[in-house]
């Protein structure tokens, strides 16, 4: 028989979703301990101490996510963003957010404001990496702590959702990547800019009143400097303005699972499996998903994960899965003509996504 358990939550990731899973449990009176591997901040860091773990992603945080984080009591600096705009050669189409402004936030800002959050709340920490899994009808144990339950919240490539066996194959043509680069530049606008490409998609968002995030999502082998140049008005905007990060990449995207819990384990955030970037809902839908999982447990219900996490998931999965589809297919140069051409089409996905 196992030991008694150390924790009553063990999680493993402390990125944004797993420290956030932490704040859930210690809001509800159970105790948490995060694993995680990765040195404080690193290269493109801002020196935020504990948690700053940066990642190549588009750090804008749509409407809905902002008051999940005030429920948290982690409020981010950022820069606000009021609606997401659209572009290809010769088409542009704006819709500004009806239901509250987002954030678009450094991900090095974010982990450190979650991170100080966890910290007041008391939340355990420890350096390690998981290698195995043991659990019983009683707790589960990995890095030499035995917990109640465990959240596996370790990213695109997570480990845990491998040594659970619940990781499922998927084929690698047509996969997408994603590369970012930040630029020493005021922004020129409070939209999150998507500019559209004959191959891949340019996300300029705003993060700071000084500092300009580009990320972009294509496939394998795309050359991020080549896709700048190849849209005018942003290769002019950034002429002469050096880089203000390095360059990074993360991927492929494309991440399934057969199910999102295995006895006591259960996976949020991008380890329950995940569709594309390209709707920019991560971190929401991360924030739901860890809600979910720790509601589940402090209801003594965690076998209702699963159904929550399709229910909480379901927009996010289908909308960002339809229009995937569609910029990988050769009506890829007709979505902005006809976001262009359907205004309240395009306002009522985006309102949708941004809830």
């Amino acid at each position: 028989m196992m030991a008694a358990p150390d924790v009553d939550v063990l999680i493993v990731g402390g990125g944004p979703v797993g420290l956030a899973a932490a704040i859930e449990a210690r809001l509800v009176g159970l105790s948490a301990t995060i694993i995680e591997p990765r040195g404080q901040g690193g290269p493109d860091s801002t020196g935020g101490g504990s948690g700053s773990i940066d990642k190549a992603c588009g750090e804008g945080i749509m409407p809905g996510a902002v008051p999940a984080l005030a429920r948290l009591g982690v409020a981010p600096h950022g820069h606000p963003l009021r609606g997401v705009s659209y572009q290809s050669a010769g088409h542009r189409v704006d819709h500004r957010f009806r239901s509250g402004s987002g954030l678009g936030v450094r991900r090095t800002e974010l982990s450190r404001a979650l991170a100080q959050r966890a910290d007041e709340l008391g939340v355990g920490r420890v350096s390690g990496r998981v290698d195995a899994i043991e659990q019983d009808g009683t707790g589960v144990t990995a890095a030499g702590v035995t917990a109640r339950y465990l959240l596996g919240a370790d990213g695109l490539h997570s480990t845990v959702r491998r040594l659970c066996g619940l990781e499922i194959t998927v084929p690698q043509q047509g996969r997408r990547f994603g590369l970012r680069r930040h630029y020493a530049i005021a922004p020129w606008s409070d939209l999150i800019e998507v500019h559209w490409t004959p191959r891949a998609e340019a996300y300029v968002t705003p993060v700071s009143h000084d500092l300009v995030g580009i990320a972009l999502l294509g496939p394998a082998r795309t050359d991020f400097d080549e896709a700048i140049a190849s849209v005018p008005a942003l290769a002019s905007r950034l002429a002469g303005v050096p880089p203000a990060s390095s360059l990074r990449g993360a991927g492929p995207f494309d991440q399934r699972a057969t199910r999102r819990s295995f006895g006591r384990v259960m996976l949020v955030g991008d380890a329950s499996g995940y569709v594309d970037a390209i709707t920019g809902e991560g971190i929401r839908v991360g924030l739901a998903q860890a809600r979910a999982a720790i509601e589940c447990i402090a209801a003594g219900r965690p076998g209702y994960y699963e159904r929550e996490w399709m229910l909480r998931t379901r927009d996010f999965r289908v909308l960002t899965a339809g229009l995937v589809a569609a910029a990988t297919s050769p009506f890829r140069g007709a979505i902005v003509p006809t976001a262009v051409a359907l205004p309240r089409v395009f306002g009522v996905v985006v309102e949708r996504l941004a809830r």
